[in-house]
Parts: C-alpha cells; structure tokens; sequence
C-alpha cells in the first residue's frame, strides 16, 4: 500500500513538473523580451544624452531654450494688449470669443512655434542639416502639441477632451522621435493571457483610443441628427424624443461594438454577460426597467408630449423634456419636479391639451334677490369678454345654479387657448371683471348677516 501510494505521488510531481516545464519557456521568453527591449532603450537614451552633450546638441539645446525664454517674454509683452482688445470687441458671437480665449492662453507656444521655424529654416540655408537637426526635432514636436491642443478643444467633455489630448501627445512624440515599435513591444510584453487571447497593455490602450474615438463620434452624429430631427416640425414632439433616443442608443452601442470588434476581442462571451444582467434586471432593476418601459409606451402611444399641461395630484405645470426614467414637469413657481414614468402610466393624469390647447374654467359666484337675474347673467359674460385671455370665439356661459340663503347662486363658464399662462391668474382676473361690472350697474353680491338680540331676564 505504501509503495502505490509513493508511486502516485511521484507520478503527480512529474505530471506537475512538466506543466511548469512547458508553462516557463513562454513566461521566460516574454522576460526576456522586456528585458531585451528596455537594454535598447536605455542605450539608445544613454546615446541620446551623449548627443545632446555634443557642441553643436548643445548649442541646438541652447538656441531652444532661448526661443522658449523670448517668447514667454513676447506672452507677457502683448498678452495685456490682446486681453485688452478682446474685452473690447463686445457684439462678437460666443464661440469666435471662445477661439480668442483659447489662442491667449496659448500665446507662448504661439511665439515659441512662430520663432523656431524661421530658425530652423536659417540654420539649415546656411550650415550643415545635422546643425538643426535637433531644433527641427523640437519644432516638430512643438507644433504637433500646439495643433493636438487646438484641436481637442472641439471636445466638450473635459474627461474626454483630456484622455484624447495627452493620447494624442503621446502617439505624436513618439512618432516624431521614430520610437513607436519599442513602445509598442514594450506595451506588448506587459499582459497575460486568458485562453487564446493576450490581454496585454498596448492591447488595453488601443481600446481606450479606439473605443474614445468612436464614441466621440457617436456623440457628434447623435447631436447633429438631433439638432435637425427637433427642427423638422412634420414629426410630433413624442416621435422626436423616441427618433432621438433611438438614435442615440444605436450609435453609443455601434461605437462600442466595432470598438471591442476590432481590438480582437471575442464578443460570444457577452451571451452570459446579457444573461447574468438579465437576472440583475430582474431581482434589482425593476423600477428602472419599468420606468423605461413606460417611457418609451408613453413617447409611441402620444398620450403625454413635451409642451402638453398635466396635472398629476397636487402638480400642476408643463411638460419640459420626456427622459427615458422620468418626465420634467415645470411648475408655475418655476419648481421642476422630476415624476417617474411609471406613475404617468398607473396614475390619473388630467391632460389639459391632449388633443387641444381649449379649456374651459368655472367661476362661481352670487347676487341678491333684488338683482334681474336676466341682467346679471349678461353683465357677467361681457365682464368675461373683457379679459385678454377669454376666447371671444368661444362665448362665455352664465347659469343660475340655485337659490341660497341670501343670494342666488351662478356659474360663468369660459374658455381659454393657453393653459401654460396660469388657471389662477386667469380665474383672479375673471373675478375682478365681474367686480367692476356690478358696481358700474348696481349690482351688489350679499354677505350672510346676523342679528344678536340681547334678552334681559
């Protein structure tokens, strides 16, 4: 029994000895390869100094630290004047002010890239091209960063605007120095692998570049096609938010599909990624889910489009924009109230311009018993034409509704085309209307009264 035991025992440490046997060559190889790649760095950057500590390196060296120094003197010597004229050119559109900001607070790389090349250009008449050669290194490189720089500046997300610039300075300085394959090797060398597929850094960085490129893009078209599809009034205010949604969606998720596609990386395992969010959705998400669901009910059946005068228990106000969770509903206190989606579909809502913009409003009030309620029903509808916002088209009713105690009660009914001016305003003007008519003609609204008598015993 001892000797099966020490014969499978032996038999595992071979069995694991040849794993890692096969499994070394490869960690070594890549080892090596680092190694190998950092050796030729350091030696090309020990050959580089030793270059630089050449006479006519370091006179190039000096020559550019010159140009840097004069043209930051050159920053300080018209940068007042600039920012003096600048504030002085007040009807300019904004964006042209945007560009002038941005070339002021770029004035030393300006002067520097102004001076440099003319020098280059000399240098290169009048004495050997390896005399200048450095100094075309160093304007090359600074002209790349002054272009890279001006360029991202279209990028509005600061995030965005700031991976793409330093990217872009990156990818420009090693090109420009001829070092982009060691970098890249180098990159290479640093990963793992997970099955047939390297996860390595340089792949994780051409993602990064590729997948922000084209998810700038995406953003670019979406806003583009957006600005057009809201301009375009054959489509209904609803079809617009959904056209754009839609959009949306379908560029972000291409973007990020051809982006991910093309680095190699191998999208069948996204099936039980979708699955795993699936049951997430399901436990977590319901809410979510359930708001954007209604969302997208409420943009294709109509019932509620930005613009339209909802009210919703205690809210009362206009519909500002229809998002995928929740609509904006502006108040006539201009507070913003956020309602989910969800209760538009469960909830009553009052629509007061579904199918139109017309509403009607009652008033009621009262007049004594000595008043002709003949009369009183006619002053009543020309004291509710009087007002602006009465529809005249539509002409205001007057009923007698009962007899009370001390007076005989009426409804005046009226309509209006804009209810996003206010039910209160409109209804406080009827009144002070009708408050003016009476007293012009007589017509006195009663008070209860009471009479007290005092009984002495």
């Amino acid at each position: 029994m001892e000797e099966e035991t020490t014969v499978e025992e032996l038999a595992a440490a071979t069995a694991a000895e040849a794993a890692e046997t096969e499994a070394a060559p490869e960690v070594g190889l890549q080892l090596e390869e680092a190694v190998d790649i950092g050796n030729r760095l350091l030696a090309e950057g020990q050959g580089l100094l030793e270059g630089l500590l050449r006479p006519w390196n370091a006179y190039q060296l000096s020559i550019a630290v010159g140009l840097l120094l004069v043209a930051h003197l050159l920053r300080r010597l018209f940068g007042p004047r600039i920012r003096a004229w600048m504030a002085s050119r007040e009807g300019w559109p904004t964006w042209r002010m945007r560009i002038l900001v941005v070339i002021h607070r770029r004035l030393a790389g300006i002067f520097f890239v102004a001076l440099i090349w003319p020098t280059v250009l000399i240098m290169r008449e009048v004495t050997w091209p390896s005399r200048s050669y450095l100094l075309g290194i160093f304007a090359e490189l600074a002209t790349a960063l002054l272009i890279v720089t001006f360029i991202t500046r279209l990028v509005h997300s600061p995030v965005m605007r700031t991976l793409l610039r330093y990217g872009a300075w990156a990818y420009v300085t090693l090109t420009i120095l001829n070092i982009q394959d060691e970098a890249a090797a180098i990159l290479h060398s640093i990963g793992f692998n997970l099955g047939d597929v390297r996860i390595s850094l340089l792949l994780v960085v051409q993602g990064i570049v590729l997948v922000t490129v084209l998810m700038v893009g995406a953003r670019f078209l979406s806003r583009t096609t957006a600005a057009r599809v809201q301009k375009n009034e054959d489509i209904s205010p609803s079809m617009r938010v959904l056209v754009i949604k839609a959009l949306q969606v379908g560029l972000y998720g291409a973007a990020l599909y051809i982006g991910l596609k093309a680095i190699g990386v191998d999208l069948t395992g996204l099936a039980f990624l979708s699955g795993a969010i699936g049951v997430g959705l399901g436990f977590g998400l319901q809410k979510v889910v359930s708001n954007l669901v209604s969302g997208i009910i409420i943009l294709l059946d109509k019932s509620i489009k930005p613009g339209d005068v909802i009210s919703l228990g205690d809210t009362f106000g206009w519909i500002k924009t229809l998002g995928a969770r929740y609509a904006s509903v502006v108040t006539r206190d201009g507070r913003e109230y956020l309602i989910p989606n969800e209760d538009l579909i469960t909830n009553q809502v009052v629509n007061w311009s579904h199918s139109d913009d017309f509403v009607r409003l009652d008033i009621f009030f009262g007049t004594a018993y000595g008043d002709d309620p003949h009369r009183v029903r006619a002053l009543a509808i020309e004291a509710a034409k009087s007002v602006d916002r009465v529809l005249v088209s539509r002409s205001p009713v007057c009923h007698i509704v009962g007899f009370g105690d001390s007076s005989v009660d009426y409804i005046l009914r009226f309509w209006i085309s804009d209810p996003t001016g206010g039910l209160t305003n409109i209804r406080g003007n009827v009144y002070l209307a009708l408050w003016d008519k009476f007293q012009e003609n007589g017509i006195s609204i009663p008070f209860p009264q009471r009479e007290v008598r005092m009984i002495e015993g």
